[in-house]
């Protein structure tokens, strides 16, 4: 029953220190916004900054595995390179010792004077009372995320004091001592390392329970050491499993941590077991304490990163070859390419500037054009794989969109005369229609994702129906993209009559598929998904549209694009109309219906 006690009290114990890392680290992260991972993926360009800041933010939110998910998600969404990535995980592997000398504090014994002030047990009531105190009574969402991280400072000490109090009676246990001296095998000590830390989930937990061990008087260096270089390894396992589902990027990065804390652990081993087989050091016998423990920590990972840092590139080149690019990967890679023609320096030179972005620009509306139709595909035969990549290129859309945005904006700072500054607001309109459109490609997959998973089916009149309209939709959206690549204004008259063309077969098809919600021949999950089909088909059109228009506006003499009431070069009501029945003519689905109302030729904005 006293063992049983002793475990339970353990575990509390553990589970009240991870709690109270959480806890603090969210606050944390919390009180500084988006600024750690600003800093993590911009203030990175050179391989000891990139050192520098994992061990920094590593500190602050009291997890290495924290951060290298953190820079897993940078590296798989494109907003970090490979390299920068395993510099910031050599810097974490530095930041989590960090913690084990916070850990220290609980066991600062309460005397007398500046010693009781110091003690854990003042330090944690001061916490608990003050992070208390801010929690219920302020009303700032800052203060209150203070107080988060006083409580778990508080919690954390608490935990650490629960784990002592539990372990305290086994120094007088000869059963435990003898355990322990088994551990000093390395082979077994490294073990119990990555194993307890598999099972904590975290790397600080782990120095937590072998401090608190310690203070039983039963561990020595040649145990506390294998365990020690362990427990590097066994924080890998979490981060190994944040990387499933994440490119072979985003896959490197995991395997980064991972390897290096192997190769840590390797060089150690080899380095110190060798040398003391021939030097026989005394001190392996030497007991530890926590503070011994925190240092050995220390040591271990800051020389470690030492000793790895020259070869970050290295690490990068291997991780490379052995988790190889498929053909999607390389496609991905190609696409992306067209991010390096935003080159900053050309900024002073607005007319190269523009340049490259028009460049990029009809790079973004190539991928739209693809992306439309991939989404267009998958209603007539869904893919479980086409799918995933519609949802991949829609990534890869939007960081088009954010690129060029950001690359137009810094221009609009240098002077520029009155054309560039209309040609910056066309591409600024063109990459937000085009994003739009992306948005609504995306939906259109995952609305076909619905359908699969759900195992919803049209009916075959519906389907019908529905194929004609989408040939129709992968007509305008060529023509719009073509009339913008190609600069065609002709091309960009027609795409006004098409989209209200497009308008009014939607409402037909949305009128007959009622009618056969209303005869049962189709459920209301079928008739939700359907109308919500057609909708974007409208939305898609509306955009092509706008992008029309801005290619109608190239041709008209000083187009003023910052009055809102400037009006694109328009078609005559006749020509309108003809274009209109024309396209109508080509994907017929009103036979036996009375002929098209005629529709009004609007002016777009």
């Amino acid at each position: 029953m006293q063992i049983f006690t002793m475990i339970l009290s353990l575990l509390c114990g553990v589970a009240l220190f991870l709690y109270g890392m959480s806890l603090m680290g969210d606050g944390l992260k919390n009180v500084a916004g988006n600024n750690l991972e600003t800093f993590l993926y911009r203030m990175t360009n050179t391989p000891l900054k990139g050192i520098l800041l994992g061990t920094g933010v590593t500190s602050v939110i009291q997890s290495s595995s924290a951060t290298t998910v953190m820079v897993i998600g940078f590296v798989n969404s494109g907003m970090m390179q490979l390299a920068q990535a395993v510099a910031i995980t050599l810097g974490a592997n530095i930041g989590t010792s960090i913690t084990g000398w916070v850990l220290c504090l609980s066991y600062i014994e309460g005397g007398g004077g500046i010693a009781k002030l110091l003690s854990s047990a003042s330090i944690s009531a001061v916490a608990a009372i003050a992070g208390t105190l801010l929690r219920m009574l302020s009303k700032r969402t800052v203060h209150k995320n203070l107080g988060n991280i006083l409580l778990g400072f508080a919690i954390l000490m608490v935990g650490m004091q629960m784990m002592s109090s539990a372990v305290s009676p086994l120094k007088d246990s000869q059963a435990f001592i003898s355990t322990m001296t088994m551990f000093s095998n390395p082979f077994l000590g490294i073990l119990l390392g990555i194993g307890m830390t598999a099972i904590l989930q975290s790397a600080s937990a782990s120095i937590g329970v072998l401090q608190a061990l310690s203070v039983t008087g039963a561990l020595t260096f040649a145990t506390a050491f294998p365990v020690i270089l362990g427990i590097g390894v066994g924080a890998a396992c979490p981060v190994m499993l944040s990387s499933i589902g994440a490119n072979k990027n985003g896959v490197r990065t995991a395997f980064a941590y991972l390897l290096e804390n192997v190769f840590g652990m390797l060089i150690w081993a080899v380095a110190f077991y060798a040398l003391n087989a021939f030097m026989h050091f005394s001190f392996t016998e030497m007991t530890v304490n926590p503070v011994i423990i925190a240092l050995i920590n220390s040591i271990y990972r800051i020389v470690t990163a030492i000793i790895l840092f020259p070869f970050i590139d290295a690490i990068r080149k291997f991780l490379c070859r052995i988790i190889k690019d498929s053909a999607e990967d390389l496609e991905d890679l190609a696409d992306s390419a067209d991010f390096d023609l935003l080159e900053e320096r050309l900024l002073t030179l607005p007319a190269l500037a523009l340049g490259q972005s028009e460049r990029v620009i009809d790079g973004m509306t190539r991928k739209v054009r693809k992306n439309v139709g991939r989404s267009l595909n998958l209603i007539q035969e869904y893919s479980q794989k086409k799918y995933e990549k519609v949802q991949r290129k829609e990534d890869l859309i939007d960081k088009y969109e954010s690129r060029i945005g950001d690359y137009l904006m810094a221009l609009t700072k240098q002077q520029m005369n009155s054309s560039q500054t209309r040609q910056v607001t066309r591409y600024l309109r063109v990459i937000g229609d085009l994003e739009r459109i992306g948005d609504y490609a995306s939906y259109i997959a995952r609305l076909t994702n619905e359908m699969n998973d759900e195992g919803i089916t049209f009916s075959e009149d519906a389907k019908k129906d529905l194929n004609v309209v989408i040939d129709a939709e992968r007509e305008l959206v060529n023509s719009a993209i073509s009339s913008y690549q190609e600069h065609n204004f002709e091309l960009a008259m027609k795409i006004k009559p098409y989209s209200s063309a497009i308008t009014y077969l939607c409402e037909i098809l949305k009128a007959r598929h009622l009618g056969r919600l209303s005869r049962g021949e189709c459920g209301m999950a079928q008739g939700s998904v359907y109308t919500e089909l057609l909708n974007c088909f409208e939305r898609i059109a509306s955009h092509c549209v706008s992008i029309s228009g801005q290619v109608r506006r190239e041709f008209q003499q000083n187009p003023d694009f910052h009055v809102h009431s400037a009006k694109a070069k328009e078609l005559s009501e006749e020509e309108f109309q003809n274009d209109y029945n024309e396209f109508l003519a080509r994907y017929d689905v009103v036979s036996g219906i009375d002929r098209p109302l005629s529709v009004e030729a609007e002016t777009v904005q």
